[in-house]
């Protein structure tokens, strides 16, 4: 838009024009209430039409722009502008004639043509102060009339450039420059000198006037007054010094009035120009300077801040909580939390984005930004309206009680903090989003303060929360009491949904005993075993035995554990032959789990264990925990299986039978062992499960051979040897049952299929591999041992011809000879070396020699490296075999010398002597071993032993404090030194 450069005189038009369209001027309000004349009458009338015909063009251009723009806001504006146009005519053509004094007078007045021409228009956007656009509004006056300033014709600057103006030090405004936007607005609503007291230079709160007939501000004369306090002192009035006889003060009514009048219309100016400066601003001072006008106002009535939510500057702060600069934000804040203290302000509030942008604030990092952010906050949350839009906001609960708790960091804030969620919990889904991050107090707090509705509101928020996510509950005794009543008389919902709670809270195991004290086992028995409601769904008796599965697997003692009146406790035979006898019932499996992870909490104590045999024997309930193991469902299966390992070592036998006899049972057990795919618990339970069984259950290894399981487990841990331990976490406990259950098959060698398989697969070479290659596992290496052992044991009993075919042709002492033993008669060839111990041809694969197989070096490497009692026992065991029995005990002394056995073992006895573990089993194999080094060793052998200085102590103790087995073994290597009599001396007769 073009714009003529605009004179002095044009000036005062555009700002006389405004003026008038706002309201009627202060000066004339003056006249009306002072003046009744006829003159004055005419120009109030003059005035008002003028501004009416004004009006009516501003209205064209308005909704001309509204139509184009399709604006809401604008056109509702326009609309209303228009109406009020209509009653002011309206009001004009009632007045009759004789009130302009004739009839041409008021013809003149009615027919005032006030013409307002320009060249174009901007539309209504958010740069506009009050609902108008700030366009240019050239005034051309088409007659002449009285004006207090002259308007003169030509184009007038915007109101932009007007306060824009004020920024530049070199722009001045119609020869005036103005340094804040206070002075605008007394510009736009210029002050009389009527209105200012001529004492304080002051505007007049309170005007009175005195007896000079001279208006002065009621306190400050007053004050004036009490300088004379001699009566007969004339009173001198301070502006016309001329003496009063008395100090009466008339109240100037009209003046205090118009001046009243006048700071309502000079607030609201300022507020319409500093919310068009905050709009308009191009520097952060503007925009501080306009939010620092705004706060000064907003402070001072009600009034202005409604103005504020009617002309916009409440939703606008809200956007400039966005701002890139912190100053703006944090003072943004300040003005919003005085805007938002009547409900007005909140429901504007409530149609912004700005809770969501001060959630995020309030993790600012400077003091004073998350200050305001949590002021503001706690002013909205005082508003039931605006309750569930705080709690809703995305991460609005979980910060603020962070900063709840974090009050060491902050106590400000965390005080406001407590403030604001108390408030939200007015709110009772806010107490749902509490808990959910954590804070369960609220909860905990209406479950037992609130009403019946609202407890049973509170149980089903946290049934809820705790069917979606799995969290820790820690809650009081009265709060767990209510729980357990709603389950004993609630009906099915809350019942479902209290039942959900307590699983949940049971879980963590520290609740156990609060629980316990609660009365919780009772009320779940009952709804276990004794309720019989048909609407009520079998989930709850699943839920009360997962409630019972967890308090006794929180570690209470479980023989105090009352389950009814009559005195009966958890670990009686009353209680297992009730888990026991509901599993041979058809019960969904969620309930079958549940119980059997309350046997299984049972069984793992020495005590109930017995308890939980003897009712599985006599209501033969195994079969039925052997078909659970086919289950579909994976935990199901699980438990099932672990049960039967728990319960092995009593009822292994039986166990063993009936899974052979179960259809199907087993060949789904092996066929797990070997599937592909990652190694998953229900594989590590089956083969653990595999190799807990006696060993010497032939019918059960048979049976194994007869399904081809030895190739899939030997299969399976050469896999795990080539890294398959780090495949799963249940890599380990599989890896141990697939070499247990290996090694079982060596406790039946003398069954010729369990011979036949151990030779085809080369057993010993398989388990010395496992000496070396056992992944980090102790167990691992024990198992190898003892299958070394029960194999080396029978290698005297394995005699072979040899063949052409099996003489090697290179000569090899101590390593694998690949042929079998000389029987007959014949001698073996001369080129052949005999085994020194067996004092045949011996191999690895049909004889199961640990010499020919290297399992000798091995061995001794597991005593030189491991610590591990069991493993040190199996090891030792593996090599007294080269001692003992038929073999040639001074060759297998001279083996074992030639490897450095005896320092090996000498170490082993210093470092298990103390050792209150299982340390019996080792000393006795160590004494059994060095004495028989001393009896068929080499000299250097003997020495070596009888020189170690820590022996004789080692023995002495064993020899005192030890069982007895290893009291004789001690003995018998005490002997060996002379230092016990030997009572197995002949004595010879002599006659006296």
């Amino acid at each position: 838009m073009s714009v003529a450069v605009a004179a002095d005189p044009d000036q005062e038009k555009f700002m006389d024009a405004g003026s008038r369209l706002q309201r009627v001027h202060p000066a004339t309000m003056e006249l009306q209430r002072v003046q009744n004349s006829q003159t004055n009458a005419m120009h109030m009338v003059e005035y008002l039409a003028a501004n009416v015909d004004l009006a009516k063009d501003l209205v064209a251009r308005c909704s001309a722009a509204a139509q184009r723009l399709m604006d809401d806001d604008l056109q509702s504006i326009t609309e209303d502008l228009d109406k009020v146009i209509k009653d002011i005519g309206h009001e004009l053509s009632r007045m009759p004639a004789s009130a302009f004094g004739s009839n041409r007078s008021a013809a003149a007045t009615m027919g005032t043509d006030l013409q307002v021409t320009g060249n174009g228009h901007h539309p209504y956007d958010q740069r506009s102060c009050d609902g108008y656009s700030e366009a240019d509004f050239p005034i051309v006056v088409a007659n002449d009339k009285p004006r207090k300033r002259a308007l003169h014709d030509g184009d007038m600057p915007r109101l932009v450039d007007f306060l824009q103006g004020m920024y530049h030090e070199s722009h001045e405004f119609g020869g005036q420059s103005f340094s804040s936007l206070p002075e605008v607005a007394e510009y736009v609503e210029p002050l009389y000198d009527s209105f200012f007291c001529p004492l304080t230079n002051k505007v007049m709160v309170d005007p009175v006037t005195t007896e000079s007939g001279v208006a002065y501000d009621r306190r400050t004369i007053e004050e004036y007054f009490e300088k004379f306090t001699d009566d007969s002192e004339p009173v001198i009035c301070p502006v016309t010094k001329m003496a009063m006889e008395s100090k009466t003060l008339r109240s100037n009514a009209p003046l205090k009035n118009t001046i009243a009048e006048w700071i309502m219309r000079n607030e609201a100016t300022r507020i319409r120009i500093a919310r068009t400066a905050l709009s308009l601003a191009t520097t952060e001072a503007m925009v501080l300077e306009a939010i620092h006008e705004l706060q000064l106002l907003a402070t001072t009535r009600r009034k202005n801040r409604e103005q504020m939510h009617k002309i916009g500057i409440t939703k606008f702060l809200a956007r400039l909580l966005e701002h890139k600069d912190a100053l703006i934000r944090c003072d943004s804040l300040e003005l919003l939390c005085l805007l938002v203290e009547g409900d007005k302000g909140k429901e504007v509030i409530a149609k912004t984005r700005a809770i969501s942008r001060t959630i995020k604030l309030l993790s600012s990092s400077s003091f004073d930004e998350r200050h305001a952010a949590i002021s503001f906050l706690a002013e909205l949350s005082k508003s039931d309206l605006l309750l569930e839009n705080i709690g809703s906001t995305a991460g609005s609960i979980l910060i603020l009680t962070t900063m709840k708790f974090n009050d060491s960091a902050d106590p400000i804030a965390a005080e406001k903090a407590g403030e604001v969620l108390k408030n939200l919990e007015k709110c009772p889904k806010n107490i749902k989003y509490m808990a959910e991050s954590g804070y369960l107090e609220p909860l905990q707090r209406h479950l037992i303060e609130g009403s019946d509705d609202v407890q049973m509101e509170m149980v089903l928020y946290l049934g809820e929360l705790v069917q979606k996510q799995e969290m820790t509950i820690n809650i009081a005794g009265s709060a767990l009491e209510i729980l357990i009543k709603m389950v004993h008389s609630g009906n099915t919902s809350i019942c479902k949904a209290a039942l959900d709670v307590l699983v949940q809270i049971s879980s963590h195991h520290p609740n156990g005993k609060t629980l316990v004290d609660a009365g919780a086992v009772p009320v779940m028995v009952e709804a276990l075993f004794i309720r019989k409601i048909d609407d009520e769904p079998m989930g709850s008796k699943t839920e009360a035995a997962a409630v019972l599965a967890n308090i006794v697997k929180s570690g209470m003692n479980p023989d105090v554990i009352a389950v009814n009146k009559e005195g009966h406790v958890i670990t009686s035979k009353y209680s297992v032959y009730n888990f026991a006898h509901m599993l041979k019932c058809s019960m969904p499996d969620d309930l079958n789990l549940n119980i059997l992870h309350v046997l299984l909490a049972l069984s793992a104590l020495p005590r109930p264990l017995s308890t939980v045999v003897s009712v599985m024997k006599e209501q033969d309930s195994i079969q039925t925990v052997i078909e659970f193991m086919g289950s579909p469902s994976e935990a199901l299966a699980i438990a099932a299986t672990k049960l039967l390992i728990v319960l092995s070592p009593q009822m292994g036998h039986t166990i063993a039978e009936k899974l052979c006899k179960a259809p199907g049972q087993l060949s789904r057990l092996i066929k797990s062992l070997g599937q592909l795919g990652r190694i998953t618990e229900r594989h590590a339970v089956s083969a653990t499960l595999l190799s807990k069984l006696p060993y010497q259950h032939l019918t059960l290894n048979l049976a194994l051979l007869q399904r081809g399981t030895v190739p899939t487990m030997l299969a399976k841990i050469e896999e795990m040897q080539r890294g398959g331990m780090r495949a799963s976490r249940h890599a380990k406990p599989y890896f141990e049952g697939l070499v247990g259950t290996l090694v079982r098959l060596t406790t039946t060698l003398h069954e010729p299929d369990v011979l036949l398989s151990a030779m085809d697969h080369k057993f010993t070479s398989v388990l010395t591999g496992l000496l070396v290659r056992s992944s980090g596992s102790d167990e691992v290496q024990r198992l190898a041992a003892v299958g070394l052992e029960n194999l080396s044991n029978q290698s005297m009993n394995l005699p072979q011809s040899v063949s052409e075919e099996q003489i090697p042709k290179r000569k090899n002492i101590l390593r694998r000879l690949r042929t079998g033993r000389v029987y007959d008669n014949q001698k073996p060839p001369a080129h052949v070396r005999l085994c020194p111990v067996h004092r045949s041809v011996c191999s690895p694969s049909t004889s199961f020699c640990l010499v020919e197989s290297g399992a000798v070096e091995c061995l001794l490497g597991v005593l030189e490296s491991n610590e591990n009692g069991r493993v040190v026992e199996a090891a030792l065991g593996a090599l007294c075999t080269l001692l003992d029995g038929d073999v040639d005990v001074v060759g297998g002394v001279a083996v074992l010398a030639e490897h450095d056995a005896a320092r090996h073992v000498l170490r082993v006895l210093r470092q298990h002597r103390d050792d209150d573990h299982g340390s019996s089993a080792v000393l006795r194999r160590c004494f059994w071993t060095l004495e028989r080094f001393l009896e068929h060793g080499s000299d250097r052998c003997v020495k070596e032993v009888t020189s170690d200085r820590a022996l004789p102590s080692a023995l002495v103790g064993a020899f005192h404090k030890g069982d007895t087995a290893t009291k004789q073994a001690a003995e018998s290597v005490l002997r060996r030194l002379h230092r016990m009599p030997d009572y197995s001396a002949t004595y010879v007769s002599v006659e006296l």
